[in-house]
């Protein structure tokens, strides 16, 4: 795992080596131990380096034997060995025993196309020479940011973060009013946008190529998820699940590849249980380390589970509890590596456990991805339940919307209340519409109220255009987990677990995301993934005999804090602070009355504001830290 950050001049100007250090040292966390440039002509590519695979030869920018392809690469590719052994046999000479080498032979052999056969999590950019073409490319689901500018005199910028895109002196700090918006919608900005003016993720599974000679960006997606196979087609549900964990274990197998110390985040849900499982059958008993943390709020501590999971597999287990009330003195820290809002609190614990596992290893393995592919949220029943809401009749709907906002406020972990007011907030919208609504922070139309100014864009609408845009052939269930795949997961939840993880320069790999096994989970009917009220039925079943029976048949529960309490208490006074209407009109951007009411209704427990209160706490948070910063 590293950090990445370069350059393309415009008009075949000299590239400033001093600039590419100037890019890489605000993401020195990503890459402690060790930084390279390379320079040619107008080109710059620089790199952080957090030694991996041969620590003591892998330093980077890495070129191939005649100095004519050079890369600078942040990630693992997990089918390095089998690659190698080809491009050997083809007469390929490697120097080093990284992943990284085989990215510029492949290359060589491929082209362009040589992403196509990786098998890992990677954001790369690779200079051509020969051509005058640099390819940036983003992994097929998204585990490793790259963000890039083409900047006002015709250059590229391109970097792991956006801090270090601001390094550059033609890349402006100014926020985008559309980027915004989706923050606003989302808790996050989807790929391509960003909350920058003139910056764009690269999307998962893309590849961008700039033409030194042209000047533009050439942006196109490499990789789509197979279709499933029609029922008829598919192996029987047994045999299904036996070959989910023949290729799991096998993607396990892949991922533990370190030459440094590796272990496990264990929550105790099934997900990281089942890698933890996996891993069992590989490696000797006790030489597993598993890590987890727990709460001293009994409502919100799950390390029992984990516990539980540790003693069944025999694992070497590290756990640690914090005070609930003493994670908010993370949050101001926060927005520090955080260079774009984001406003999924889940992201402190995450970090909590990144820095607690750090102590001791430098790899961990997590369960991330497994949600997205199987169905595993409490939205996708929702789903179901939102059908027979839409066939009611209005008066209907409405009395149900009604008698479910007198429920009374309890601001406890995911109570009833809440979890029914956000059911009803979206059940009577089209499918796409109603998850987003069920899991974002601001609706399109209280945006509308929201905002100083109109929207620049439309998001609702912008959302279900992405939406319609994938696989019309698909059934519904797997439509949905497209839509998850392309935006919550790579932007979220991969987002979260790379913040979190590479503030404290530890590597976190999601064997759930093995391109084999996602790949055959795509062409698994839906019925494998959820019926009868159960999603991941394929996991269940193939995890049945290897963890307890008290593991396999929890809820989902996720990573949670007590943030409805915090904006009535220890986070009371930011909050007032950050929020106070003067503040809110200096800056043009909130109506400070809509943001008043919903502090006032959250704070007198007439309505529990949570999620919009929070999103818009980080905001404020970000706009202190990035937008007043020279």
């Amino acid at each position: 795992m590293c950090g990445i950050a370069g350059f393309i001049n415009p008009d075949g100007e000299a590239a400033d080596r001093s600039l590419l250090a100037r890019m890489t040292g605000p993401i020195a966390h990503r890459g402690p131990d060790g930084e390279g440039a390379f320079v040619d002509g107008p080109v710059g590519l620089g790199h952080r380096l957090l030694a991996i695979i041969d620590p003591g030869s892998g330093a980077q920018p890495m070129g191939n034997e005649d100095g004519t392809v050079w890369v600078s690469y942040n990630g693992e590719i997990y089918n390095e060995r089998d690659l190698r052994s080809g491009l050997e046999s083809r007469g390929h000479r490697y120097r080093t025993r990284c992943d990284t080498e085989s990215l510029v032979h492949l290359y060589e052999e491929e082209g362009p196309e040589f992403v196509r056969r990786l098998n890992g999590m990677f954001a790369l950019a690779l200079w051509d020479s020969r051509r005058r073409v640099l390819v940036l490319a983003r992994d097929r689901m998204g585990q490793k940011p790259l963000f890039y500018a083409v900047t006002p005199r015709g250059g590229l910028v391109f970097g792991s973060e956006p801090k270090a895109l601001l390094a550059h002196p033609d890349v402006p700090r100014r926020l985008d009013p559309a980027g915004l918006a989706r923050y606003l919608f989302y808790e996050y900005v989807p790929a391509p946008g960003s909350i920058w003016g003139g910056m764009a993720k690269l999307p998962a599974g893309h590849l961008l190529q700039w033409s030194v000679d042209r000047g533009e960006a050439d942006v196109r997606r490499y990789w789509e998820p197979p279709t499933p196979l029609p029922d008829a087609e598919a192996p029987p549900f047994p045999e299904a699940a036996a070959r989910f964990w023949g290729l799991f274990r096998e993607s396990v197998a892949r991922h533990r590849r370190s030459d440094v110390p590796l272990g496990v985040f264990l929550s105790g849900g099934i997900d990281s249980s089942s890698v933890a499982a996996a891993l069992a059958e590989l490696e000797p008993p006790g030489s597993i380390r598993t890590f987890s943390i727990g709460f001293d709020d009994p409502t919100f501590d799950e390390s029992g589970h984990a516990r539980a999971v540790a003693r069944h597999l025999g694992t070497d287990h590290r756990e640690r509890t914090f005070a609930v009330s003493d994670v908010p003195e993370l949050l101001p820290g926060v927005v520090d590596w955080l260079d774009e809002p984001f406003g999924d609190a889940s992201i402190l614990p995450t970090h909590l456990l990144s820095r607690f596992a750090r102590s001791e290893v430098t790899v961990c393995l997590g369960g991330d991805g497994s949600d997205e592919l199987l169905a595993g949220y409490p939205t996708f029943a929702a789903e179901r339940a939102a059908r027979l809401f839409r066939s009611l009749p209005g008066p209907a709907r409405a009395m149900v919307g009604a008698a479910v906002g007198r429920l009374p406020v309890n601001h406890g972990n995911i109570s009833l209340d809440f979890k029914l007011k956000q059911f009803v907030r979206g059940a009577s919208e089209p499918g796409p519409l109603a998850h987003q609504r069920w899991i974002g922070s601001f609706s399109g139309p209280e945006l509308a109220g929201l905002l100083a100014e109109p929207p620049p864009i439309d998001v609702e609408a912008e959302h279900l255009a992405r939406a319609s845009a994938i696989g019309p052939g698909l059934d519904g269930l797997s439509r949905s987990l497209r839509l998850y795949q392309d935006t919550y997961l790579p932007e979220d939840i991969l987002t979260k677990v790379d913040r979190a993880s590479m503030a404290t320069s530890l590597e976190v790999r999601a064997p759930f995301l093995d391109a084999g096994l996602v790949d055959f989970v795509a062409m698994m009917p839906s019925r494998y993934k959820y019926a009868r009220g159960t999603g991941k039925r394929l996991l269940r079943a193939a995890a049945a005999d290897r963890l307890p029976a008290s593991i396999l048949g929890r809820p989902k529960k996720g990573f949670g804090i007590p943030v409805a309490r915090w904006l009535r208490g220890p986070l009371s006074g930011l909050l007032g602070r950050l929020l106070e209407p003067d503040r809110l009109r200096s800056q043009g951007l909130l109506r400070p009355d809509a943001v008043s009411r919903l502090v006032a209704e959250h704070r007198g427990g007439v309505r529990d504001h949570r999620k919009p209160l929070w999103t818009l706490l980080i905001l404020q948070l970000w706009l202190d830290r990035w937008l007043r910063e020279p």
